[in-house]
């Protein structure tokens, strides 16, 4: 099993040392556990102009040419991901956003199914609960099983309650990632999810053709005629309302 924890500080302080923490833990849980770290300032990843030529043609058509494939080969060889950054103006920091920019395709077209995501961010004060549930929400648009992430709180001087606590928040965050790192089983949508994958892949069939990379991908997928991104049981329920929501109006 390969986890890759994408790093979005240079400093090698609070956000690195937890991170590493957490690999060291999981680690112990499991030999078959190997690790990367991946410090995204070493890496060459431009700005997102905007062209939106990743989105309508595929992201081979996108003028920038710098490390973004090389760091998403990175993530297709893993089992898990973490997306570890410090809290910068109550937001990940400025390499995250633009590594998370350059794979703005991949929230139309998931890939990362079977795999297993999770975050940590470093905070000063105030903030870091809002930026986990902004990753968390990343996790899941890009197809991975996510496991809420953790937030843990560095202001210095850190006390000895504060680190203890940090270091529990670590620990309790590396038994549940490798608990459902273990699983392999692909879980059941909700009926949230249920319902976003349906009325998306209704409003490419009928607003998008041939000529769009959206609309070609979910066929070679299969995705037309699925119940879900992926082969899944559902209860009859969700499989009526499923149905339902193939004959909701798309705007």
């Amino acid at each position: 099993m390969k986890v890759t924890a994408f790093i979005g500080s240079a400093r090698k302080r609070h956000t690195y040392h937890a991170t590493l923490d957490f690999l060291k833990k999981l680690k112990t849980l499991g030999d078959d556990i190997e690790y990367e770290t991946v410090i995204l300032s070493d890496y060459n990843i431009q700005i997102c102009k905007g062209c939106l030529l990743c989105l309508d043609k595929g992201e081979e058509f996108c003028p920038s040419k710098d490390d973004r494939d090389e760091l998403i080969n990175k993530m297709m060889d893993s089992d898990g991901i973490v997306w570890a950054t410090p809290n910068y103006s109550f937001q990940v920091s400025a390499i995250m956003k633009t590594f998370l920019d350059r794979l703005g395709f991949v929230f139309h077209r998931p890939r990362f199914f079977g795999k297993t995501s999770t975050c940590i961010v470093a905070q000063g004060i105030y903030g870091g609960k809002n930026i986990v549930k902004y990753l968390n929400f990343v996790g899941r648009g890009m197809g991975f099983n996510v496991v809420k992430g953790c937030y843990i709180t560095t202001r210095e001087p850190i006390t000895e309650k504060a680190r203890k606590k940090n270091e529990e928040m670590i620990d309790k965050l590396s038994k549940k990632f490798y608990a459902r790192l273990m699983k392999k089983e692909y879980p059941v949508p909700s009926l949230f999810e249920l319902m976003i994958f349906r009325m998306s892949r209704k409003g490419i069939q009928t607003s998008l053709n041939e000529s769009y990379r959206d609309y070609t991908y979910y066929r070679e997928k299969g995705w037309f005629e699925s119940d879900y991104f992926y082969p899944v049981k559902l209860h009859p329920l969700k499989k009526l309302s499923g149905k339902f929501f193939d004959r909701m109006p798309v705007n």
